[in-house]
């Protein structure tokens, strides 16, 4: 089966496709191999995966083995499978993916949990998100948080378009608020966020050339180069956030597996934050700092 492909003789039913393709592409290094073809194979279908195992014995016709070709074709070329089928599970939503945004990664709902603690379910709050991307994280909260409002801002006009899509896709217009942003440039110098969260870029421009293909080649590097030493949109939350985030707001952020110390010493030398343990992800690895802004000083 393996080494001829698949189409040419025979019948390939689902099973067997299935069965090729899981080989195919293990012999071209694409990580999770079974799960990838599953889901090329139910986007060319418009199936759930669990209906490819109820259909097994069921034929491709022609058109379709065509279509199934060439998403398996550009899933070796290192396309990611979230660009290919246009969308990715984040936290309990199925969001649309594109190369305007970084693809949502099981470690940033790290940062979700976390931010939750800090938003009491029966209360009002205003969070904002800065560098939204897909939009994921203001949605898991505002999810999550049915009396929050949300802004989710993003330097670029491209992201903030497919956050809008996500917001009408889940049904949160009206609570959730796609806007242009420099970080915190476009609001007003008045702090009344009651949480804000960020998963700024944090990789170091030397490392970029290392990233995965997938990473590297297609998703944006606005999102994902952290200057020099990776921490230079920290500095810029540390020196921005304080004017609008409420005195004992709560600041989410997520960082590099190393970034621990780097991050917090920039917020503990502003002199205005209190800075929480650092919080690991599922891998053991620290992933989020949180801090609180302190009360204004008096004398």
């Amino acid at each position: 089966m393996a080494g001829h492909e698949p189409g040419k003789t025979d019948v390939w039913t689902i099973g067997r496709i299935l069965r090729w393709t899981t080989e195919y592409l293990a012999t071209h290094g694409i990580d999770s191999p079974r799960l990838t073809s599953e889901m090329l194979l139910a986007h060319c279908l418009k199936a759930s995966r669990i209906d490819l195992y109820m259909r097994f014995d069921e034929p491709l016709n022609q058109e379709e083995r065509a279509v199934f070709r060439d998403l398996v074709r550009r899933r070796t070329g290192r396309e990611p499978v979230a660009h290919i089928v246009g969308e990715r599970s984040f936290w309990t939503l199925d969001l649309a993916s594109g190369p305007e945004a970084l693809v949502p990664r099981p470690d940033t709902e790290t940062l979700v949990t976390e931010a939750l603690k800090y938003l009491p379910e029966n209360h009002r709050a205003k969070v904002l998100d800065l560098g939204t991307g897909t939009g994921c994280i203001a949605l898991a909260l505002a999810t999550e948080r049915p009396l929050c409002q949300v802004v989710a801002a993003d330097l670029s006009l491209a992201a903030c378009g497919l956050a809008m899509r996500n917001i009408r896709r889940v049904g949160l217009e009206g609570r959730v608020l796609p806007v242009v942003s420099d970080w915190c440039a476009s609001f007003r110098q008045e702090p009344v966020f009651d949480l804000v969260v960020s998963n700024p870029p944090y990789i170091p421009t030397a490392h970029m050339e290392a990233l995965s293909p997938e990473v590297r080649d297609y998703e944006p590097p606005l999102a994902l180069d952290g200057g020099a030493d990776g921490l230079l949109a920290y500095r810029r939350l540390a020196a921005e956030v304080g004017s609008v985030l409420k005195p004992s707001g709560i600041l989410v952020l997520e960082i590099g597996y190393d970034q621990c110390r780097a991050v917090t010493t920039l917020f503990v030398d502003s002199g205005d934050y209190e800075v929480f343990p650092c919080v690991k992800d599922l891998g053991g690895h620290d992933r989020v700092v949180v801090l609180r802004k302190m009360l204004a000083r008096t004398g």
